[in-house]
């Protein structure tokens, strides 16, 4: 399957099943033309970014992207060569914890990289980090069209985090990875019936829960709102009959005040 979603709301922008024996970046431009397209034309003006994991550092992604005047970041996979132009880097880090190999330190840097199916030579922040505790370095790369400063690139693309959480919700609560056909065209179907029941109630949380439960997920809200025991009991009290308090009661229960 492949998902796009919004950054801010999580609602589900596309959906399409595909084989699972195909690479997520298979197609993935083709993908992307068709819902740029759409926004370009629905929101002529508006700012577009994209983030993506190195599952997605394809070559004809970045030219879609930037034909379409996309800012994107997306991870590189770590290679010899991306290491060796973040030498300098590197080497400042362990400097820099020579004497303290416990805490916890990071540097930041960009170069210019072309590999070898890249048509021109594309901007490549990076980062280099010492975990607390640790002597070994872990880097992180991001191919970027967007201008700003390496840091704040990385913390950009890291806000993806929110998209694996989008996915957990949507096979979880939803359970688009469920295939009962062995007919693709009936599981495709079945998937754009699930992701509208995804979209439904996202828009329901933003626009009929308080602020306190518009974060919680789908699970959550069907034991609160749903899945209330209950008791069916027969009263022989009229309502003309019932005392005053037992009516107060009532009406504290029903307008969610706490009652004496």
């Amino acid at each position: 399957m492949l998902f796009r979603s919004d950054g801010l709301t999580g609602d589900l922008l596309k959906a399409e099943l595909r084989d699972g024996t195909m690479y997520c970046s298979k197609e993935a431009d083709d993908f992307m033309r068709s819902l740029l397209d759409e926004f370009i034309t629905d929101y002529p003006g508006m700012p577009l970014y994209l983030r993506g994991d190195s599952g997605f550092a394809s070559p004809n992604l970045y030219e879609v992207l930037e034909a379409k005047d996309c800012k994107y970041a997306i991870r590189l996979k770590e290679n010899a060569k991306l290491r060796e132009l973040a030498e300098n880097e590197d080497q400042a880090l362990y400097r820099a914890t020579r004497f303290n190999q416990v805490d916890y330190a990071v540097e930041f840097g960009e170069f210019l990289y072309q590999a070898g199916s890249w048509s021109h030579p594309r901007r490549v922040v990076f980062k280099i980090e010492k975990p607390y505790g640790q002597m070994v370095h872990m880097y992180t790369f991001i191919v970027t069209t967007m201008e700003m400063e390496p840091y704040q690139v990385i913390q950009f693309y890291c806000g993806r985090g929110r998209m694996e959480n989008f996915i957990k919700e949507s096979k979880s609560g939803f359970d688009f990875a469920s295939v009962s056909s062995s007919s693709k065209l009936v599981n495709a179907n079945r998937l754009l019936v699930h992701a509208l029941a995804y979209n439904l109630f996202n828009w329901f949380k933003r626009m009929a829960l308080p602020v306190s439960m518009r974060k919680q997920c789908i699970d959550t809200i069907r034991l609160k709102l749903l899945k209330i025991a209950a008791r069916v009991v027969k009263c022989k009290l009229c309502l003309n009959g019932m005392p005053v308090p037992l009516l107060r009661n009532c009406y504290s229960i029903f307008n969610g005040t706490k009652y004496r």
